[in-house]
């Protein structure tokens, strides 16, 4: 039995769900908008401003499938409405990282700038050059970029102990 999935999705006000025959979700909100495909043996309905997801078959793996699907869908909700964001700092003596049109520029200690292009759908903000704001409103992507600039490549390898992740204060978590 999956909890997480036997849960129903609230949607906010401004936040429109539609689910089609094929299974496609797309939800759209203020923030932009995201769609997704269920899997086969997964069924989604909206009724009074909630989303409920049930099985079809009882496997183990359809029962994870479940809880995966609600918790994809629930964090599809959550990010049109109020977006996801990721806080990293680069740590180091003249360490800093600006932001020129779509691509972030490290400047960590080599004898050239290190560029890292933006992904679209992405914002990236730097404050007090030592301070990297990630925004976006897909929680995977947003997590894919943060993991970007942290694995370091072999060009750059002292960018793993330059650059950490800090949790920001006002960062939105799953419940």
């Amino acid at each position: 039995m999956s909890r997480i999935g036997n849960k129903a999705v609230e949607i906010p006000d401004k936040v429109r769900v539609s689910i089609d025959n094929n299974g496609e979700v797309s939800v759209e909100g203020p923030k932009g908008k995201l769609s997704w495909k269920l899997p086969c043996d997964i069924k989604a309905s909206v009724k009074d401003n909630r989303v409920s997801l049930v099985r079809e078959a009882e496997t183990r793996s359809v029962k994870a499938l479940h809880g995966l699907s609600r918790s994809l869908v629930h964090n599809m909700v959550q990010g049109v409405s109020e977006g996801f964001s990721k806080e990293l700092e680069i740590e180091g003596v003249g360490f800093k990282a600006a932001v020129q049109g779509s691509t972030l520029n490290l400047s960590l200690g080599f004898s050239h700038p290190i560029p890292f292009s933006i992904p679209k759908d992405i914002k990236i903000t730097v404050a007090d050059n030592t301070k990297i704001a990630i925004q976006g409103v897909d929680k995977k992507l947003v997590g894919q970029v943060a993991a970007d600039l942290l694995v370091p490549t072999s060009e750059r390898s002292a960018v793993d102990a330059a650059i950490s992740v800090r949790p920001a204060p006002s960062s939105i978590t799953c419940a």
